[in-house]
C-alpha cells in the first residue's frame, strides 16, 4: 500500500489522520484533491456511515481509502447529535466550517439549558477498505469521555472541542496541543489500534 485516500474533505479531520498515519510512510490524500465529492451518510450508526464513505472514495479513485465517522453523544439528550454531530444546526446559511461550528456549538447549549446532567462522549469509528468491494475491511473505535461546558473554553481543535471538558485533565478539547489530543481523543485511540492492526498485516506481506 503505498497511497491511501481519505474520504473526509474536514480539515481538521484531516491534519489529524495525517499526523497519526505518519509512521506507516504511506502517502496520504485527501478525496477532494482528487475530485471525489463527499457520500451521502444516510444511516444510523457511525460503522455503516464510515463504512459508506471509504468504499465511495474507494471506488471513485481506485485506491484503498480510510474513513472516519464520529460525533459527539450527550447523555441528557439520548445520545444526540451522534452521528448528525457535523450538520446538528444545518439550516443552510453556514458559509464555512468554522460557522458551521458555531451554530452547532449554540444549538447544542441550547438543548442542555438546565440540564443537571453534562455528560457525553465522543465516539470515532475508523474504517479502512483496501478495495471499493473489501469483503474485510479494517475497523477500529473508541470513545473519549468527558462533559459538555456552559460556555466555550479554547481557540483550538474543531467541531465540538470548546465545549468538551476532560475533568481528568481539567481542559476542554480547544485547549489541548494537537500532540496532546491525538494521544487521548477518540480519533487519535481509533486510529492508533488501526494503525498497529496495519503495520502487522504489512509486515505478513513482507
Amino acid at each position: 500500500m503505498r497511497k491511501l485516500v481519505i474520504a473526509s474533505n474536514n480539515p481538521g479531520k484531516l491534519r489529524e489522520i495525517a499526523a497519526i498515519l505518519s509512521p506507516l510512510a504511506i502517502e496520504v490524500v485527501a478525496q477532494g484533491a482528487l475530485g471525489v465529492a463527499e457520500a451521502e451518510e444516510p444511516h444510523c450508526t457511525f460503522v455503516e456511515n464510515a463504512l459508506t464513505k471509504a468504499r465511495h472514495a474507494s471506488r471513485a479513485t481506485g485506491l484503498p481509502a480510510l474513513a472516519d465517522d464520529s460525533g459527539v453523544c450527550v447523555h441528557a439528550l439520548g445520545g444526540e447529535p451522534g452521528v448528525h454531530s457535523a450538520r446538528y444546526a444545518d439550516e443552510g446559511h453556514a458559509t464555512c466550517r468554522e460557522e458551521q461550528d458555531q451554530r452547532n456549538n449554540d444549538k447544542l447549549l441550547r438543548a442542555l439549558t438546565g440540564a443537571a446532567d453534562r455528560s457525553a462522549h465522543y465516539c470515532c469509528v475508523i474504517v479502512l477498505v483496501r478495495r471499493a468491494d473489501d469483503p474485510q475491511p479494517l475497523i477500529a473505535e473508541a470513545e473519549w469521555h468527558g462533559e459538555i461546558l456552559a460556555r466555550p473554553r479554547g481557540a483550538g481543535g474543531f467541531g465540538y472541542d470548546p465545549l468538551f471538558l476532560i475533568p481528568a485533565l481539567g481542559k476542554t478539547g480547544a485547549e489541548l496541543s494537537s500532540q496532546e489530543k491525538n494521544r487521548v481523543s477518540h480519533r487519535g485511540q481509533a486510529l492508533s489500534v488501526l494503525v498497529a492492526r496495519l503495520q502487522a498485516e504489512m509486515q505478513a506481506w513482507t
